[in-house]
């Protein structure tokens, strides 16, 4: 992760302690740039925050030259952390299945007047929020297609889920969406898959979203002024390698909208991608200690000072592993498994991954973990503490924190009457 003008890692480990993020802003400007580069001019982009919601990389995404990103949330707790980046309730797309009516309502408090509605109960909920703030709120219909695309990347549709109005319904539906006090049908929301393998398959989801909302507005009877296309684009996770530059999107995706929304060029409707990890997951280092080494039964074993505690968003689920660490160009190289420090034989980064020789002391860097790391982790099991975080802008620290859980009270609610 060094560069001409940054940090070596082994210096930060030793100013900072591990196990420790590293964050570089440049990294997701620079992404922030391409993604809008591969669109069509005039598209938005909402910044899924789930994939981390640190402020300085938040705001990294609204500021500076550029066209800015909005926010995607579904919490209130990244609705506090998109305010504090400067982002504005106007800026922000409610998403999640499970809004409860508290959350509706601080958000409305706050300013939000967009939101995703997973289901005809979620708009009724979205409506009286609004309703009780005196407000309407603009709603977007998530829906869950029966078909899709493509087979690559996490699939989001085609089967039974908590996420989205099953696509075939919507005509059975359509006059108790449209009568749901409170709220205004604006658009659709779709997405269909996370980290597609190619441009092509990318493309070819897009167009069999953008048909399939075509075919929605028709049974709906509602103009759309808002279509949020969902997402897929592709970076690496905990792994080497360069995200993924496409080329040959913005004239596929122009094609697609001019034959299913003739208008779309001039607004009717706007269009929206979102994305998280593509636009953070390449600013991001992890540096980690080796506690200990052993060999059991024949295979050697990493141990190191950080595992799915704070680094266990897709890793801890056993879907993307293993992680890669960095490796000095002809070094030596030898299989280990990589683990971390918790009571559980679950806390693996890599089984008999491609690692140098390594002693109790030595540290490891894994690329690419700007995405799914801190927040998206077992941060309170065992109560070990979180990793600090450190944000770098031309090589320069703009900030070390580090998050803490702290134990409060709870005031008891007055009971109902």
């Amino acid at each position: 992760m060094k560069t001409d003008t940054g940090p070596d890692p082994a210096d930060l480990a030793k100013r900072y302690g591990t196990p420790l993020y590293v964050y570089d802003l440049a990294e997701v400007r620079a992404a922030r740039r391409d993604l809008f580069r591969a669109l069509p001019d005039g598209f938005e982009v909402y910044y899924a925050f789930k994939a981390n919601p640190h402020v300085d990389l938040v705001r990294a995404l609204r500021e500076g030259d550029g066209p800015a990103c909005r926010a995607e949330i579904s919490s209130t707790g990244e609705l506090a952390a998109a305010l504090e980046a400067g982002y504005t309730g106007s800026d922000v797309l409610y998403t999640g299945p499970g809004k409860t009516h508290e959350e509706l309502r601080t958000a409305v408090a706050n300013g939000v007047r967009l939101f995703s509605a997973e289901s005809p109960g979620d708009l009724r909920h979205i409506g009286e929020a609004a309703r009780a703030e005196g407000v309407t709120a603009d709603c977007l219909l998530r829906i869950n297609s029966a078909t899709g695309a493509a087979g690559t990347g996490i699939r989001m549709t085609g089967k039974p889920t908590q996420f989205g109005i099953d696509s075939e319904t919507v005509p059975e539906l359509a006059d108790r969406l449209r009568a749901t006090p409170g709220v205004d049908i604006a658009g659709l929301h779709l997405f269909s898959q996370s980290n597609a393998a190619d441009e092509e398959a990318l493309l070819g989801e897009f167009r069999h979203t953008i048909t399939t909302a075509a075919r929605i507005q028709a049974e709906l009877g509602v103009p759309f002024r808002l279509l949020d296309i969902g997402g897929g684009f592709s970076v690496p996770y905990a792994t080497h390698g360069e995200r993924a530059r496409y080329r040959g999107l913005a004239t596929g995706l122009a094609a697609a909208l001019d034959e299913a929304f003739p208008h779309w060029r001039e607004g009717a409707p706007r269009i929206a991608v979102e994305s998280g990890r593509y636009l953070v997951g390449g600013s991001g280092t992890l540096i980690a200690g080796v506690s200990n080494v052993k060999v059991s039964r024949g295979q050697k074993f990493v141990i190191l000072d950080t595992g799915i505690n704070s680094f266990g968003g897709m890793s801890g689920l056993g879907r993307l592993l293993p992680v890669s660490v960095q490796v000095a160009a002809g070094a030596e190289t030898e299989r280990a498994t990589l683990a971390g420090p918790l009571c559980t034989p679950g806390d693996l980064l890599g089984r008999q991954v491609q690692v140098p020789p390594l002693a109790e002391g030595d540290i490891v860097t894994v690329p690419n973990a700007g995405a799914y790391g801190p927040t998206a982790s077992l941060l309170m099991f065992l109560g070990r503490p979180a990793p600090a975080e450190v944000v770098l802008d031309q090589g320069e620290v703009v900030s070390a924190t580090r998050i803490e859980h702290v134990r409060r009270g709870v005031e008891q609610e007055p009971a109902d009457v």
